[in-house]
């Protein structure tokens, strides 16, 4: 077992960032001077959140492979965390984009593209009727303001440890078994704990005392919790969910931003499940911004008796971008061409190849991890067994030896996301680019081993 290495992290971590910074001088002096105008010297800031001690800058992408300004090649798992899970410049994807431009990005009026994208979204997820955002940030907020305005209940209830992008409601948190507002939602003036319940996941009993008192108007969760390592759902749990909330007049909405790795379509389609509300964002327009959400024809009957009493046009749900010429053109690529049965097989057998690779190193060099994983994503957790809720999983993470390992990945040619250790395959990710993967973490774990 690999022993306390508290002392010995910093060392590595120091010789590491030592060979970023000497491998990489354009991207260091790039990021130096951009910090003259962009804040932290990135235009987002979670491009500061890689392992590396100034960000990557990229030059192109070609299928699953980033090349950066020092002319240095990346395997990439990352995949922007999602937008790009069916490789970078699709042609298709390219073709659509290309030629949408040419006529006009955005009309705040509906194309031929967008009475298409409606009908394959229907028949690829199963709800009926759909709504356009530019991000499943905006399409969460949309459904709790609809679920709000529908029931007339004021509460929305998450899992403990969930990231629904930027949406304040979801920034709750559990401590020590009580619900406060996360620490990272800076500037929120009002006490979100009155109108947000927190539960853990996986814990029936929690959930159903959370819904007992009447006053929730939906349940907001991933199928499979996927942003504070990866959690899988204990069997029969989502089946529970779905009871106990009709059972409490509780609408469901089903956040598939990132579980819609696991086939064509999601884990809902995939698991049989039944949300009121399906939400996806990120991958459905291959990088441009664009996100869509679905409803039962129930629920759009009430959502159309809601906005009657207030009248057309009141709502304040919803952006002019939303729905825009390009995202539509890039989402009937996507839907049409891209998100293919064909895309998912080779995706899902590379992610099994991946698995069993990491396994094997498991295996082999004894240390207290485990592999997770859903559909084309692929987690390694730093405990043995994984853990079941968030406060279990805040227990085993160690910060430091995760920032190792992704800096140890770069410096080898491999980036996964920067956020724990999440890995997504594409259909064009290559067995020899898995096996270099499952290589360096070989490499990372004999080195963590030979500080015993």
């Amino acid at each position: 077992m690999i022993a306390d290495l508290t002392r010995l992290l910093p060392d590595l971590l120091a010789a590491e960032r030592a060979r970023f910074t000497a491998e990489h001088p354009r991207s260091v002096a790039m990021a130096k001077a951009a910090g003259a105008h962009w804040r932290g010297g990135a235009p987002m800031h979670w491009m500061n959140d890689w392992a590396s001690p100034s960000p990557i800058f990229a030059v192109q992408g070609v299928g699953a492979q980033i090349t950066d300004v020092d002319g240095k090649l990346y395997d990439d798992f990352c995949l922007g965390d999602t937008p790009s899970m069916f490789g970078h410049g699709d042609p298709s994807v390219a073709a659509a984009v290309a030629d949408q431009i040419k006529r006009g990005a955005g009309f705040m009026l509906p194309t031929p593209s967008a009475a298409i994208v409606g009908k394959l979204l229907s028949e690829r997820f199963g709800l009926p009727l759909w709504q356009a955002a530019t991000t499943a940030s905006d399409a969460n907020r949309a459904a709790i303001r609809w679920a709000r305005a529908v029931t007339g209940r004021p509460v929305i209830l998450v899992f403990d440890g969930c990231y629904h992008g930027m949406v304040d409601d979801a920034f709750v948190v559990l401590k020590d078994g009580a619900p406060v507002m996360k620490p990272g939602l800076l500037g929120q003036v009002q006490d979100l704990t009155t109108t947000t319940r927190v539960v853990p996941f996986n814990d029936l009993a929690a959930l159903e005392a959370a819904l007992a008192p009447g006053d929730v108007a939906a349940v907001l969760a991933e199928p499979v919790m996927t942003n504070c390592g990866m959690i899988l759902p204990e069997p029969g749990f989502l089946e529970a969910l779905r009871r106990l909330t009709r059972e409490a007049g509780t609408l469901l909405v089903i956040d598939e931003t990132h579980t819609i790795s696991t086939g064509p379509g999601g884990y809902t389609r995939a698991h049989g499940l039944e949300p009121d509300v399906f939400v996806l964002g990120k991958a459905v327009a291959g990088g441009v911004p664009a996100a869509v959400w679905g409803v039962t024809a129930e629920l759009s009957a009430r959502m159309d008796a809601a906005q009657q009493r207030i009248g057309p046009g009141q709502s304040g749900i919803g952006t002019t971008l939303s729905g825009n010429a390009l995202a539509m053109a890039a989402m009937r690529a996507m839907l049409s061409e891209v998100m293919t049965e064909t895309a998912y097989g080779k995706m899902l057998a590379g992610a099994e190849r991946l698995v069993a690779g990491l396994n094997a190193v498991i295996a082999a060099r004894k240390p207290p991890w485990s592999v997770v994983h859903v559909g084309a994503r692929v987690e390694l957790v730093f405990a043995d067994p994984p853990p079941k809720n968030a406060a279990q999983m805040r227990k085993v993470l160690d910060h430091e030896a995760v920032e190792a390992l992704h800096l140890w990945l770069m410096n080898r040619g491999v980036l996964i996301a920067p956020f724990h250790n999440m890995m997504l395959v594409s259909p064009v990710t290559e067995d020899a680019a898995i096996d270099r993967l499952v290589a360096a973490v070989d490499g990372f774990a004999a080195a963590m081993g030979e500080m015993e």
